[in-house]
């Protein structure tokens, strides 16, 4: 019997030491899905917002070594008084408003501040669309009607195969994916917790087996749709994205701090929402755009691409917002002249190229889903446009 209870006594101890062991192992990736979990949580997620780096994987992107490219201080300009309770009401953390390529206006609430490095989320996509635009103009990346297979044959079999670079620029793939962010079983939320867990997204991608419509001919926004625009790039040029994106724009734009980019457990950036920038360094990109692609006397991103990921080109319904490659357009805009860049939870980059305004936002509402709350907040970055 002693023996027994000996025995048992050494099997209740491996098994607790294994055990222990397996939650040291796990650790990060238990910390990450509880993270996940919470990120938007009301009492956290101002902060998570600030501090992605603690929460998940992540890389540099390299600002490079040159100097700070100056944001010169424009009049003071005042916001007009329902800005205030629109900051208020839409949990703003930071607001940098450029005008002649002059700041005029910076704040900062809900206890951030100037240095922290926000998340993008989808506003990400808009600096794929620019690199993207560069290695076009290259020859890196022959055609937008090229098969995104060509440069990405992992997607062989899946319900990529068919689509072309401009039909996940236009968000017109006819993916089957739900995009709602406030259901767990969501596509999207299953592709939050892949992030988490270490996981691939590129397997991921692949394993997308479900498809609605011919690819080009029905709009529908589905975020996975840019992680694939990812796969052609790296496809294309045998390089990660966050070096490319770092030698093509980042380092030529003179950013304040090395932007950061979220990764899967593969170190493959989240490129359809992973960037972490200032807010003044947001508000930089915009005006380089805003500027056709030039800044400071060098041209960034071709021109021409500017002018036509910025018009509305996809199959949207009629009367909708519009949209290009990877850029939004407000309903009623000239085309070319007003666009924005969006993410969810209230991230904009808001440009008015007839009033030389670049307005970048951003922000922790939690409400951001609700029905009017994106129109009433273009109606305000409108507001302060037409003001100035």
């Amino acid at each position: 019997m002693k023996r027994a209870i000996r025995w048992i006594g050494r099997i209740l101890l491996a098994l607790v030491l294994a055990a222990a062991v397996f939650g040291l192992w796990k650790r990060e990736e238990i910390t990450r899905l509880l993270a996940v979990n919470s990120l938007f949580s009301e009492d956290k997620i101002v902060g998570n917002f600030s501090g992605m780096d603690g929460l998940f994987h992540t890389v540099p992107v390299p600002r490079g070594g040159g100097p700070v490219s100056p944001l010169p201080a424009g009049p003071t300009y005042d916001l007009p008084a329902d800005v205030d309770r629109w900051i208020v009401d839409r949990n703003v953390t930071g607001l940098v408003v450029l005008h002649d390529g002059q700041m005029v206006h910076e704040s900062y609430y809900l206890g951030t501040d100037a240095d922290d490095l926000r998340i993008s989320w989808s506003v990400a996509k808009s600096f794929l669309s620019a690199l993207v635009g560069v290695l076009v103009e290259e020859g890196a990346i022959g055609s937008l009607d090229d098969q995104v297979t060509d440069y990405a044959p992992s997607l062989a079999g899946s319900a990529y195969d068919g689509t072309t670079l401009r039909d996940v620029l236009q968000m017109s793939s006819g993916v089957m994916f739900d995009e709602d962010y406030l259901d767990f079983n969501s596509d999207i939320n299953k592709m939050g917790r892949v992030l988490a867990l270490g996981g691939s997204m590129d397997a991921f991608a692949a394993g997308q087996d479900e498809s609605f419509a011919a690819p080009g001919t029905v709009w529908q926004y589905v975020s996975i749709d840019t992680h694939v625009i990812g796969m052609v790039v790296r496809g294309a040029t045998g390089r990660d994205i966050p070096s490319l994106l770092s030698e093509k724009i980042i380092a030529p734009l003179g950013l304040e701090a090395d932007p950061l980019y979220l990764t899967d457990g593969y170190g493959v950036a989240f490129v359809l929402g992973g960037l972490n920038l200032r807010t003044r360094d947001y508000a930089r990109f915009g005006q380089m755009i805003a500027q056709g692609g030039n800044w400071q006397g060098r041209q960034i991103v071709p021109a021409d691409w500017i002018d036509a990921s910025t018009r509305p080109s996809a199959n949207t319904a009629e009367g909708a917002t519009g949209y290009g490659y990877q850029w939004w357009v407000p309903v009623g805009a000239t085309p070319g002249e007003e666009f924005f860049a969006r993410g969810i939870y209230g991230q904009y980059i808001y440009i008015d190229r007839a009033r030389n305004v670049v307005i970048a936002v951003n922000s922790a509402d939690r409400l951001f889903r609700e029905p009017g709350v994106h129109e009433k907040n273009i109606q305000i970055l409108r507001t302060i446009a037409r003001d100035l």
